[in-house]
């Protein structure tokens, strides 16, 4: 499956990481840097609805709902999200693909 993502996307993805560990609302917001509130809340809520990112809470509507919140990566699509945020990973796997040889 391929996952497009924009800048502000990409930035919250990787503030999270990619370790499966939870990361603290107030850790993301101050990991992420040059957004505006009504950005970075935005962002959030659509990377919540695609199910890339998990939280323990349901709404978000201001900075403070955030603050107290959890955050982890779906565990579902780690793979494809590592592959969007370093494209290279998708060509090497790419690579490895075309050398494999079918022997029946």
């Amino acid at each position: 499956m391929d996952i497009n993502l924009d800048g502000g996307e990409k930035e919250i993805l990787k503030a999270i990481g990619t370790s499966g560990a939870a990361i603290s609302g107030r850790q993301l917001m101050a990991t992420v840097t040059g957004m505006e509130e009504a950005e970075f809340i935005s962002t959030l809520k659509g990377l919540l609805s695609f199910g890339y990112v998990l939280a323990d809470k349901q709404s978000f509507h201001e900075f403070k709902d955030v603050e107290n919140a959890e955050f982890r990566l779906n565990a579902g699509y780690m793979h494809d999200l590592k592959e969007a945020l370093d494209p290279r990973l998708k060509r090497e796997r790419e690579h490895q693909k075309s050398r494999r040889v079918r022997r029946g």
